[in-house]
């Protein structure tokens, strides 16, 4: 065995073309993968012209790629359609032109090997996962998944503790990919500096949230945004045929065909995410009898609407539904429904929402719709967004419920939205006064000279009842 605890060294001898007997090969391993990998080395060797004379080899691999590539595809057996099939190249990524096109930056970034470590910005459904797998297959490195949801500081420290062994021991890179690293804190976060800053590993961390607020400033620093955008209709359509053509990973033995209606409907009701719209489609394929003749089956609008029900319960996340459920439980709140608006934070929350996005309107509606009535409604509020963004989903659906309920019950007051509107739409007519000489700060002597400040009355030492706060010409005015 050789110095790595995985690392195996095995000599044979092999004439020009790729058929290796080898003289040892590691008990366990089927003959077949254990050639495939043997030949694929030799291959790497001859085409490095380090051969050595007679043909005689000493090739040294890690016995883990071994069996890579036959565990794969019995995990793909069972995967769901949208897992297998996940684009393996760039030839086979559909979608963002802008990031992947013939000139673009991170195109050129992955043609040259040439990574830095990396922040992918996108909605759901639009690549992430897959362009950074699809990244370290092009530049053979290691990839290590880690999601924020799951992992801690010491699954960190043990992936950058592998990764130092894989340079030192196979001379292989390791990319470390973390899945909603918006979920991680910053501790966490920090963890990875180090190990960024010598380059021990590439990190590549995906975030359907604004960077600039969700991952801290010194690992931003060293990383590079790219924006994912949400895929175009046609974008989707190419992936949906693409999925029902390939009979290997996909569903090409079925000989499924879609209506127009269908072929729409997949289109529209995705919202430009692809694992929706290719779940929607293998539900709808399950649950399908309609058939055109025996050996082929046709999908119908009917049925594309139905599998999103199932699938994704006819939940667009950017579009009239979207919209359209969270002002039922905006409306449900303001009239004091509470068995409503839990029923519509359930919708929601069930079809997939951001939970952050629900815990910012929480916040809002405590001061538009309670304010004063009842101050603590904004601080159960911002205690819901903290738990959302701390413990995230499934676990804050309760916090969030229990909000979502005491909002509803609360007293309701309007005094604070109304009279904030009155002075916005003074403000935007305008013309807007100066601010009064005895209101104005006076940090200089040249301002004290020009009656910064004169005459004002410190209030807690006098009764100040008639001093003006508001400029001459709007003092009489009442915004509340």
């Amino acid at each position: 065995m050789g110095g790595g605890r995985n690392k195996v060294a095995v000599f044979f001898k092999f004439p020009n073309h790729c058929h290796p007997e080898a003289s040892a090969v590691p008990n366990g391993i089927p003959p077949t993968v254990a050639r495939g990998e043997l030949c694929r080395a030799w291959q790497r060797l001859r085409d490095d012209g380090r051969e050595r004379e007679g043909g005689a080899v000493k090739l040294s691999f890690n016995i883990m790629d071994l069996f890579s590539t036959q565990l794969e595809h019995e995990r793909l057996n069972h995967a769901p359609l949208a897992e297998r099939m996940r684009p393996k190249s760039l030839s086979e990524f559909f979608g963002q032109e802008k990031i992947l096109g013939e000139n673009c930056l991170l195109r050129k970034l992955i043609v040259q090997d040439k990574l830095p470590s990396m922040i992918f910005w996108g909605p759901p459904g639009t690549g992430k996962t897959t362009l950074a797998r699809i990244i370290a297959n092009e530049t053979k490195s290691r990839f290590v998944p880690l999601s924020a949801t799951s992992s801690s500081v010491v699954d960190v420290r043990a992936a950058i503790k592998e990764a130092g062994e894989q340079i030192k021991f196979f001379k292989k890179r390791t990319i470390v990919f973390i899945d909603e690293i918006h979920r991680f804190n910053k501790a966490q976060q920090d963890a990875f500096l180090p190990a960024v800053e010598n380059g021990t590993i590439t990190l590549i961390g995906a975030t359907t949230e604004n960077p600039s607020f969700e991952v801290n400033s010194a690992l931003l620093s060293r990383s590079r945004v790219f924006v994912l955008e949400k895929l175009s209709a046609e974008n989707i359509l190419e992936i949906i045929r693409r999925a029902i053509s390939d009979k290997e990973f996909g569903l090409g033995e079925r000989k499924i065909v879609l209506s127009p209606e269908a072929e729409s409907l997949l289109a529209g009701l995705s919202d430009g995410d692809a694992r929706t719209a290719l779940n929607a489609l293998e539900v709808a394929a399950d649950f399908s009898t309609t058939t055109i003749d025996k050996n082929v089956l046709e999908l119908s609008g009917a049925e594309i609407k139905q599998a999103f029900q199932k699938s994704n319960l006819l939940y667009d996340r950017a579009g009239d539904e979207h919209y359209n459920i969270i002002s039922a439980l905006h409306k449900s709140m303001r009239g004091g429904d509470a068995n409503a608006a839990i029923y519509w934070l359930a919708r929601m929350l069930e079809a997939g929402e951001d939970p952050l996005y629900v815990a910012r309107r929480l916040v809002r509606f405590a001061s538009e719709d309670i304010g004063l009535a009842d101050p603590l409604a904004l601080l159960q509020a911002n205690a819901a967004y903290q738990a959302a963004h701390t413990i995230g989903l499934p676990e804050c659906n309760v916090n969030l419920a229990q909000v979502v309920v005491y909002l509803a019950r609360a007293p309701k007051s309007i005094e604070l939205y109304k009279a904030y509107g009155r002075v916005a739409e003074l403000i935007q007519a305008g013309p807007n006064p100066s601010v009064p000489i005895h209101l104005r700060n006076a940090p200089t002597k040249l301002m004290k000279e020009l009656d910064y400040g004169k005459d004002y009355l410190y209030t807690p030492e006098v009764n100040s009842s008639e001093q003006v706060y508001l400029p001459e010409e709007i003092k009489d005015i009442k915004f509340i």
